[in-house]
């Protein structure tokens, strides 16, 4: 810059007798001299603008907006303390203090990070080959932007380091380890979070972060069973460069060029042997891609697989694939499993104790397919037993878990706080279904459909709904048995009979409860489902009048699980809905399977608002089928409270079926010959008429705790929950 500015100036001195008239030596010396200067400012200043910024200049996440390079260099005795390895026996009630969290309005936890500094040993050697990388950097601008960042130490609920140990290759253990313990409030690592992504390093590759770190909390990158600290921990994915540099369109999901894809170019000889051997098998239905070995090595590189001589470039070839192998390598965790999600491909994880990523608030179920090593010869065999429609599915999900959690260093770091704020609130926690249901397949209407939080009602107590017809021995039976329970508030039975008269006031059994008898003008199923004014109470028990096997036990669990759950359809036996491949439409499955989609209201839990809005918003004509065909109601519900909710019901105690010994063929209407071919009809008339299918399939249910195990029955809440 000096030389340029003399450049100028001689040039200028040069030619100035020609162009100006010639003035006293020293005006012309001030004028040169001022000319100079303005030069030289705009050089700088254009320089400063459009030069290139580097990792180091762009680090300004504190807010003094400080660069890496002003930061204060701190250097690390030889003696400093190393803080211990790092307590496997950590818990969030052992390790964390959450009384600094305390309480506050917004349920928010708040994170201050740490000034930056440069750490180095005696000799001025630092403690990191790289520094601080543009994905640490990312991460800490990511919080310091976020609501969860505090720039006042005395209210942080949580502390993050400005050390960055994303890659332990890059780091010095012992020195960062004493980095760590410099800090002003370690406090052996109470309430401080680390982030790592690329643990361990030859020749054993530890599956979580080797620096010692006391009860630092952990949100790494390849977690396995033995290292990671269940409700502890987090477990977070090994972030892709190629989500900053390449954007893939979403693709709709549905069938692919290829069937399966596998695009890692470092897996073990035997894994790619067995691969290979399933290529050989399947054909052109499976691609196995390797590094190109005609290319020079560099980023370009990077993002090219080829086949036989046959260039692809990725990741952009994962969206032709329908099913993308990721296999373990020297390390758990994957950078390909990111590129995968991406493309909207149905990632295969084989790896064996790997904790997948956000497990802890992710259903992994509903995106991926996770198959054990030893059953990779079995792959093809496996996903091909997946329904096409399931597949989709997936796809879809795999692609919305990448947008929310994946894409960038800002994603992973925001799941990462959430889900310790989750920890520490959670009575304000995310729920599952905000968790992993997809904002574009939410219905507007999805929410608590009581417009109210989801807190044990005020009014005790249950409302049982008893619809009968004429079968009086039975029904003095179940009301004789439902008496027997404790929160029993009101009994109403509804008699659906025109033609014959209930009995009289002293032959009905005598209970402690009001006991109410309405009589309907038609014989409708749906009339179980009226909003009587008689029912005060928020929770509704709908029970049939041959129901005679439940037990008290049963029927109170029933009740207290649904105050834990009043928005959901609380029930006994599940029922399952299925796609029938060959005919092309839903069926109604009654055997015993471990999921459940449904739960027959013949002995169900519900809130009474969906009375109403059974009564008076039902879609079309599923009110009247269900009348027409004396059948259905309890589906009719479940479609009901699926698609107002967005949630499953819940199945609880272990039995599957309602076992009455003294119906006979006649008098039950569920053994009708045409009604499980009539249930099936309605799940496909109910389907059409929602305009989607909003039963939703769990495999879960709700037992009493201690009901099985060997204790004295004194000891037990709920001991009689029956059988089968």
């Amino acid at each position: 810059m000096v030389r340029l500015s003399m450049c100028a100036s001689g040039k200028y001195s040069s030619r100035g007798p020609a162009l100006i008239p010639r003035m006293k030596t020293k005006h012309r010396i001030y004028y040169i001299t001022l000319f100079s200067v303005v030069l030289l400012g705009l050089i700088a200043t254009g320089m400063f603008q459009f030069w290139p910024h580097s990792i180091e200049s762009t680090a300004d996440w504190g807010l003094d907006r400080r660069s890496v390079h002003d930061a204060p260099l701190v250097r690390l005795p030889i003696s400093n303390p190393i803080p211990e390895r790092g307590d496997l026996s950590c818990r969030m009630h052992t390790c964390f203090d959450v009384y600094r969290c305390g309480y506050n309005p917004k349920n928010r936890i708040k994170v201050y990070i740490y000034p930056l500094q440069r750490f180095v040993d005696e000799v001025g050697v630092p403690i990191s080959s790289t520094g601080l990388s543009r994905e640490y950097n990312d991460l800490l601008s990511a919080i310091s932007d976020s609501e969860f960042y505090t720039d006042d130490v005395t209210r942080a609920c949580l502390f993050v380091p400005s050390i960055d140990v994303l890659n332990q290759n890059s780091l010095r253990i012992r020195e960062t380890a004493q980095a760590l313990a410099m800090l002003p409030r370690w406090d052996k690592g109470m309430n401080h979070l680390l982030f790592n992504m690329l643990p361990g390093g030859p020749p054993d590759y530890n599956t979580a972060l080797d620096v010692p770190r006391d009860r630092a909390l952990l949100a790494g990158g390849g977690f396995s069973t033995w290292t990671y600290r269940q409700g502890y921990d987090i477990s977070i994915p090994v972030y892709s460069p190629l989500s900053a540099d390449v954007e893939l369109p979403e693709r709709q999901p549905g069938p692919r060029r290829y069937f399966i894809l596998s695009s890692q170019t470092a897996i073990h000889r035997e894994y790619r042997a067995e691969l290979e051997r399933l290529k050989e098998e399947n054909g052109e239905a499976l691609l196995l891609l390797d590094k190109c070995s005609n290319l020079s090595q560099g980023a370009a590189s990077a993002r090219k697989r080829c086949y036989k001589g046959q260039v692809f470039d990725y990741p952009q070839i994962l969206q032709e694939s329908s099913f993308c192998v990721v296999l373990r390598g020297a390390r758990l965790g994957q950078a390909t499993l990111s590129d995968v999600l991406q493309a909207g491909c149905v990632p295969v994880i084989l790896a064996d104790s790997y904790i997948l990523p956000f497990s802890e608030v992710l259903d992994w179920k509903r995106a991926s397919v996770v198959i054990p090593e030893e059953k990779l010869p079995e792959m093809y065999t496996i996903l091909k037993s997946i329904p096409h429609r399931q597949v989709e599915e997936m796809q879809r999900q795999a692609r919305w878990f990448w947008d929310a959690y994946f894409s960038s260093m800002k994603a992973i770091g925001m799941t990462t706080l959430q889900i310790i704020n989750d920890r520490i609130y959670p009575y304000a926690a995310r729920t599952y279904e905000q968790w992993n249901n997809p904002p574009l397949v939410k219905w507007s209407s999805v929410n608590s459909p009581l417009f109210l939080p989801l807190i044990p009602p005020r009014s005790p107590g249950f409302t049982a709904v008893v619809l009968t017809y004429d079968r009086i021995e039975s029904l003095f039976r179940v009301i004789t048995e439902i008496s027997k329970v404790p929160s029993l508030a009101k009994l109403l039975v509804v008699w659906n009979n025109q033609n014959k008269s209930p009995p009289e006031d002293s032959l009905w059994p005598k209970i402690a409860v009001p006991l109410k008898v309405v009589r309907t003008k038609e014989n409708k199923l749906s009339n179980r489902f009226f909003p009587y004014d008689e029912i005060e109470t928020e929770a509704v028990l709908a029970i049939d009048d041959d129901i005679i096997m439940l037990t008290s036990d049963e029927l109170q669990f029933g009740y207290e699980v649904w105050r834990e759950l009043p928005d959901r359809l609380v029930g006994y036996p599940g029922r399952l809905h299925l796609w029938d491949h060959e005919m092309g439409k839903w069926k109604y499955e009654s055997e015993w399977t471990n999921e459940v989609s449904m739960v027959l209201t013949g002995a169900a839990f519900y809130h009474k608002y969906f009375n109403y809005l059974y009564t008076y918003k039902m879609p079309g004509d599923i009110k009247n089928w269900v009348d027409a065909h004396m059948n259905c109601e309890d589906i009719a519900m479940n479609f009901l409270v699926a698609n107002i909710t967005g949630k499953a019901p819940i199945k609880v105690t272990p039995r599957k079926k309602f076992k009455c010994p003294e119906c006979t063929a006649i008098d039950g209407l569920s053994l009708d010959q045409t009604h499980m071919v009539e249930r099936s009809e309605c799940i496909n008339k109910f389907a059409s008429v929602f305009g989607t299918m909003p039963l939703k399939v769990v495999e879960h249910r709700a037992d009493p705790v201690l009901y099985k195990d060997d204790f004295p029955e004194k000891l037990k809440s709920f001991p009689n929950i029956g059988s089968l």
